[in-house]
This record gives C-alpha cells, sequence and structure tokens, in this order.
C-alpha cells in the first residue's frame, strides 16, 4: 500500500474523511483506544441492498479513520435484534403456515421455516453473515438474543430501570395519545406464553430490579428487567446497546433522524454520548417512488451481481451518499464505467487527488491495476451487434482491438463480458428497434461508408471518431447529439450507444461498413 504524509489525509474532502475526523477529538475513542462502528439489522427478512449500503459506507469511515488518526484502529459490531417479537409472516419464506402461530414470539424462538437452523432467527442470522463475508467485511457479530439472555445487557437494563421516568418523559411526547397510554420502555416477555408484550407496566421496582405487569391471561405478574426476560422497545434498546458496547459510530436511513434524535437523548440519560454518524438518504426505483421490500419494487444485490462486479455496487455508494438516487437496471452500466474511469485516472493523479477518488476508499488505498479500456457500454452493445451470447466470439474481436489480450491476462475485463452478456441478453435484446433513416440520415451514413472504405484496419479509434465527428457537422444535423443518435438508431437499434470511435475500431472496419450499408437498404 502507498504510504500518504499525514498532512494529506488531514486535508482530505473526500466525505469519509470529513465523517473521520469526527472521532478524533471524542473522549471515548482515546479512552479504548480504538473506534467503535456499529450497524442494526432487523432479521425478519434476508440481507437487501441497503444491508450492503450501511456496511459499506460504515468501512469507508473507519479506514478514513484509520489513517487520520495515525494509529487508532476500529472495530466494526453487526447488531442483530433477533430477540424481537414477529410482527407478521413475511412473504418470501415457505411453510408460512408453520409460522402464522408464532406472531409476536422472539424470531429466535420461532421453528426456522427453511429447516436447517435451530430457528427463523438463526436463519436469518447465518445469512446476514454470510452476506457480509461475502464481500470481505471485518466485522464481530452480535446476537440480540444472547446479549440479553446471557447478561451482558443486565447492567445497562438495570439502568434504564433506574431512569424509567426520565425515559418515558423523552418518549412519551413523542407518541399519540393511544399509544402514549400503555407505553413502556420495557416489553415483557411472557414467562406463560413466551410472546414478546406490549403492555402497560403496572409497577417499576427499582430496588428489586423487577417489573409487575398483567400477563396474557390478565394476571399480575412480576418479572426481573435482566437476563432475557424482557426486552426493551427499539428506540431505548438502540440508546442501551450504544451505551453498553461504547459505540462511537453509527449511521443510519433519512427516515430515522427522529428515532435518532430520541435515542440520543435517551443515551445521554443513561450516561452515555451518544454516537457520531449522520442520515443517508434513501433509493428511489425508475419512478422517483421509495423503494420497498413489500412492494418488490428495488433492486436486490444478488439481480446487481448479475449484471455487474460488486466494484460498481460499491462506487455507487460512494457517491453523494445524502442525495437520493434512483436504484434500477439502467444505472448499472454507467456505475461500471464510471468506476473504470476512476481506477484509470488513480495512477497519474497527485496524492491530494488520490484521497479523494472512490477506488482510494473502495479498495482501501490499494486500487488494483487496470486494465486496457474498453467501456462496459463499448461490450454490451458488441454483444448486440453481433447477437451472440458466446463470451469466445466477444474474445475475438477484443483480441484484434488490444495486442496480446487473453481471458488469464484480463481477468476484469473477461468478468465484463460476461456480464455483458447477462445485460444484453436480459434487457436490450426485447428493446432493439431498428428505424428507417430520414434523407438526411441516408446521406450522411452515405458519406460514412465512403470514408471508412478509405481506412486501414489499424486506423486508430481517434481517427475513426474524428471523421465521425467531422460528417456530423458536414450535414444539416440540429446538433451533433442528433447525429450519433441517428447513428444509435440505425445501427444498433437503440437510442444510446459507445463512443463510436472506439465501437468501429473494435468491430472491424468491414463488420461496421455491413451495418451501415444493412441500414441503408432498411425499408
Amino acid at each position: 500500500m502507498k504510504k500518504f504524509d499525514r498532512e494529506i489525509f488531514e486535508n482530505a474532502k473526500a466525505w469519509p474523511f470529513e465523517e473521520a475526523r469526527k472521532l478524533l477529538s471524542r473522549e471515548s475513542v482515546r479512552e479504548k483506544g480504538y473506534a467503535l462502528f456499529e450497524t442494526g439489522y432487523g432479521p425478519s427478512g434476508l440481507p437487501h441492498i441497503g444491508t450492503f449500503g450501511e456496511v459499506v459506507r460504515t468501512t469507508y469511515i473507519r479506514n478514513a479513520f484509520e489513517h487520520l488518526s495515525g494509529g487508532f484502529k476500529t472495530k466494526l459490531f453487526a447488531f442483530s435484534d433477533d430477540r424481537d417479537g414477529l410482527r407478521k409472516v413475511p412473504d418470501n419464506i415457505p411453510n408460512k403456515q408453520l409460522i402464522e402461530k408464532y406472531i409476536g414470539f422472539p424470531l429466535t424462538d420461532i421453528p426456522d421455516p427453511f429447516g436447517c437452523h435451530e430457528s427463523f432467527g438463526h436463519h436469518n442470522n447465518c445469512k446476514l453473515m454470510e452476506f457480509l463475508d461475502s464481500f470481505n467485511f471485518e466485522y464481530e457479530f452480535y446476537s440480540a438474543t444472547d446479549c440479553y439472555k446471557k447478561g451482558i445487557f443486565n447492567e445497562v437494563l438495570l439502568k434504564v430501570l433506574e431512569c424509567h421516568r426520565e425515559i418515558l418523559e423523552v418518549m412519551l411526547a413523542s407518541l399519540r395519545e393511544e399509544r402514549a397510554g400503555t407505553y413502556s420502555p420495557f416489553l415483557p416477555i411472557s414467562p406463560k406464553t413466551g410472546r414478546v408484550l406490549q403492555v402497560k407496566i403496572e409497577e417499576y421496582r427499582v430496588k428489586d430490579g423487577t417489573v409487575v405487569f398483567r400477563d396474557e391471561d390478565g394476571t399480575l405478574t412480576e418479572i426481573p428487567v435482566t437476563d432475557g426476560n424482557c426486552k426493551l422497545q427499539w428506540k431505548a434498546d438502540w440508546a442501551a446497546r450504544q451505551v453498553a458496547f461504547g459505540v462511537d459510530y453509527e449511521m443510519a436511513g433519512k427516515d430515522l433522524i427522529d428515532s435518532v434524535n430520541l435515542s440520543g437523548k435517551i443515551c445521554k440519560i443513561l450516561g452515555g454520548t451518544p454516537p457520531e454518524g449522520f442520515n443517508y438518504e434513501l433509493f428511489l426505483d425508475e419512478e422517483g417512488k421509495k423503494i420497498s421490500k413489500s412492494k418488490g419494487n428495488g433492486l436486490g444485490v444478488e439481480e446487481w451481481l448479475r449484471y455487474a462486479p460488486p466494484e460498481s455496487l460499491a462506487n455507487f455508494m460512494y457517491a453523494s451518499p445524502r442525495s437520493a438516487k434512483r436504484l434500477y437496471f439502467d444505472v448499472i452500466p454507467r456505475q461500471i464505467d464510471d468506476y473504470s474511469t476512476h481506477l484509470r485516472n488513480f495512477k497519474s493523479q497527485e496524492p491530494d487527488k488520490q484521497v479523494n477518488n472512490p477506488v482510494w476508499h473502495i479498495h482501501n488505498g490499494n486500487p488494483p491495476k487496470p486494465e486496457p479500456e474498453i467501456s462496459f457500454l463499448l461490450l454490451l452493445n458488441l454483444a448486440g451487434v453481433c447477437n451472440t451470447c458466446d463470451k469466445n466470439v466477444l474474445w475475438g474481436f477484443i483480441r484484434k482491438y488490444v495486442t496480446n489480450a487473453s481471458p488469464e491476462k484480463m481477468p476484469f475485463l473477461d468478468r465484463l463480458v460476461q456480464y455483458a452478456i447477462n445485460y444484453y441478453r436480459d434487457f436490450v435484446v426485447a428493446k432493439k428497434r431498428y428505424q428507417p433513416l430520414t434523407d438526411l440520415e441516408r446521406n450522411s451514413f452515405g458519406d460514412l461508408l465512403a470514408e471508412l472504405n478509405k481506412l486501414s484496419e489499424s486506423e486508430s479509434a481517434d481517427e475513426i471518431q474524428k471523421i465521425v465527428f467531422d460528417i456530423g457537422k458536414k450535414h444539416d444535423f440540429p446538433d451533433l447529439k442528433s447525429w450519433f443518435n441517428a447513428l444509435y438508431r440505425g445501427l444498433l437499434g437503440q437510442e444510446d450507444g459507445p463512443r463510436m470511435g472506439s465501437f468501429i475500431a473494435l468491430y472491424g472496419l468491414e463488420n461496421t461498413k455491413k451495418l451501415i450499408e444493412d441500414a441503408m437498404a432498411r425499408k
């Protein structure tokens, strides 16, 4: 890894460094000798793209802090709220009828509908860890069930009991009247039914460390607040675990701003210091609507990774985390090419520019060597005009374009070839629409054909691009964009396309001339 002067990090403008600076003067970091980051999950469903976004952005800040602080290390706790009661049966699980009778039970007390783990909570925890491991994230996993039952939270639970009046004062002001009447920071777990109960606490017995409530059968019941007999309402739970662990940094979605403020107040009541953090914007679908797992209008991690490398997803998550971004399939090609551009630019940049380059953060200061430039959009269009899903066909063209090219020497490019084939097959084929040429377009295509007939196969992409430009300027198009759109529609059957000089050089002059002849003959 390349070494940078400390001053470079201190002056870095990239947002992970701006966030990392918040931790430099934090007393708890200096006392522990490290900064503790946390991300939290509700394991009633499987990990999703928002999970990846939160962890990868947290990782960017962790890395920035370690470089900036000059010796302090970091830890990341991945916390699963698996002691939470199941609110509804998820739509995407088998054996739903098995789960219906367990509404209200802690997730780790519900049978696994998939039949492979000791509980539904354990199943989803396992999937979460598999998910994080697949991206090589460094983290320590914590289960709420273990923390409650093993007494890890006992001290802070007793503190919540002691401070319950102050916590109620904070929370009741934020609740509707009907909810305020029964609210308590404690959710007792019925010793008779095993359900997590949202009931009014009749009595807080601070000296005894217990609460009294009416169980589901109406009987007054007294239980300890410790050792897993109760869990906390989630805003109190959030604050309590931040205090118990000594969390220094935790980010959250913009929809949780009010919750962050309330939990921060509870954190102070419990004698802790609220963690640093920021609220990231949420993802939108193609129509600009908020993505919802229940509506299924989002894009999953697995879907993204069918069409693009994880580096492109990391690049998407790096850019403007405080701005709402549309997350749908059409953004993928741009993210791949943006990542590749950042990677190519990195080596020639000065150190103060490198630490503000996204690839520095994606690869923690040690990005890989870039491979020869062939854009994903170019590969996508090559697959389109070849009308093939055979990698060998595409590599035949690539070998003519790049000296000594091979999948073995260029593994990243080889992955992009397969991604381009997948994307072409699933999205491009059905949308192809070749339009007959107008008289203006036909004359322009004829001039392009004549100029290409004068060239040899060894002509450079830049020279070909100049010829294409000159023909567009020569003819009566409103602007050059209209000329290139005509080329994309006529030659590729689509509205957008690659840099034409590079495409023609890659596809070959003879093949391109045949495309032009076909377009001119099309009725």
